[in-house]
């Protein structure tokens, strides 16, 4: 996400690179290349304007320390007014009914549906919410079969009411069907439209005064960029919505609509959607984005999504293991698996600093692993417990057997011997920059 604008703004900082300090001149050729670089990542115009203005402001008359340069002191001052830009801070969601209450709105197409099932998943298993998924979509014909496959998915009750056509009154019902059932949230999937029309904003609002919801989330495609904000403007005028929420953020490049929304319709955006598995919905948070939007990375969130699928108690194993060089390839086959359900390949990588700009032309997913993982399939439980007896004939068998090459085989178990060697010399405490710099010389230990 965001690799246009990411790439631009690293152009446009190289400008003040060499000059001695920041002044009005030198400055202002690289705030009319921010400024072009937003507008081309369509930002509105202008909300583009505000920023450079602001960020010039700031700029000047700025005290350049002499261990920093000019060139790094506008990084952080575009930073910190990009996070400003997208809200500042985050903001949670509104779960404080007995129950909660949650209203979904948007266009057709937005991901409304898949969103709800995602948050509830989210509320179910992050919160220990109990949820109740509510198909208010009776115009769609496919709307309700979607809602109940997702909701099955997740093991989460979806209430609908096929023969009623009257979504006020479903969402009424499915209220009292959550209190009767013991259930704390309820999650109101609505109809949207193609466009925008006045039977789907009287509808819409007829819905949010019978029930009186604790949060209204608008719901938007972030590739639309200009349009979404536009929507958004309209929807926020009739509704009065709580917050935003960006869908498929991993496939927009430009970062418009999440540049421009907050400063457009003044609520903040809540969630992004990073993928389509269910568990791709990730809280925003402004000075985490910015981060990434200049390439610094997002470490916070790396270590919070590898804290939710590690367990405390095989780590610590883990770690024994490693002290004693005792780690094989079943123990690789579990970190393959735990690093595949923190989402996204490319996007988790993209959270460590650099990394982001080295993985531009890089095509990395879930099947980057699929040659490893049929090559430690194909071994034996032996072989997978003592890698040593791998000989050639074996080595050969394997290649065979994964539909590999012996090439690769080889690769692999190369790898894996200076991994394991690395893990040890970090688990016994020991210069982890040294053996990373053996790693990478080529160099025994």
């Amino acid at each position: 996400m965001f690799e246009n604008l990411s790439e631009r703004l690293e152009k446009s900082f190289k400008l003040l690179k060499g000059q001695g300090r920041i002044t009005e001149i030198n400055v202002a050729e690289t705030l009319k290349d921010i400024r072009r670089a937003l507008l081309d990542a369509d930002v509105n115009f202008k909300t583009a304007k505000n920023f450079t203005d602001s960020v010039k402001d700031k700029a000047l008359g700025q005290q350049v320390l002499t261990a920093v340069k000019p060139g790094q002191m506008m990084v952080k001052i575009v930073h910190d007014e990009l996070a400003a830009l997208m809200g500042g801070t985050f903001t949670d969601i509104n779960i404080s009914g007995h129950p909660s209450v949650i209203l979904m709105s948007g266009l057709q197409g937005s991901g409304k549906t898949t969103f709800s099932a995602k948050l509830a998943n989210m509320l179910k298993t992050k919160k220990g919410r109990h949820p109740l998924l509510v198909a208010g979509d009776v115009y769609r014909p496919a709307a309700i079969e979607q809602l109940k496959v997702l909701g099955e998915q997740i093991g989460v009750p979806v209430y609908s009411e096929e023969e009623n056509k009257n979504p006020v009154a479903i969402a009424e019902n499915a209220i009292k069907h959550a209190k009767k059932n013991g259930l704390d949230l309820v999650i109101v999937d609505t109809a949207g439209r193609l466009a925008i029309d006045e039977l789907m904003m009287k509808e819409i609002s007829s819905i949010k005064k019978a029930i009186d919801p604790e949060e209204i989330l608008f719901v938007v495609d972030a590739m639309t960029g200009q349009d979404a904000v536009n929507t958004a403007k309209e929807f926020n005028e009739t509704l009065d919505f709580d917050g935003v929420i960006l869908t498929k953020l991993d496939g927009d490049t430009r970062g418009g609509a999440a540049l421009s929304i907050r400063s457009v319709v003044n609520k903040p955006i809540k969630f992004v959607g990073t993928g389509e598995k269910i568990d791709a919905l990730d809280v925003f948070h402004p000075d985490r984005m910015a981060d990434r939007i200049l390439g610094m990375g997002d470490i916070v969130s790396l270590v919070e999504k590898a804290q939710e699928q590690f367990d405390e108690e095989e780590a610590k194993a883990l770690q024994k293991k490693l002290a004693k060089n005792q780690f094989n390839f079943n123990d690789f086959l579990k970190q393959i698996n735990q690093i595949k359900k923190m989402g996204n390949l490319k996007d988790v990588a993209s959270m460590i600093p650099g990394m982001g700009k080295a993985l531009k032309n890089v095509d990395m997913d879930d099947d980057s692993f699929k040659h490893i993982e049929a090559i430690i399939y194909s071994m034996t439980p032996a072989e997978r417990e003592d890698p040593s007896i791998l000989n050639g004939s074996r080595r050969k068998r394997l290649a065979d057997g994964s539909g590999t090459s012996i090439q690769e085989v080889n690769r692999l178990l190369k790898q894996f011997t200076e991994t394991r060697k690395m893990m040890k010399m970090v688990a016994q405490g020991k210069n982890l920059q040294r053996a990373m710099g053996n790693m990478t010389r080529g160099k025994r230990y």
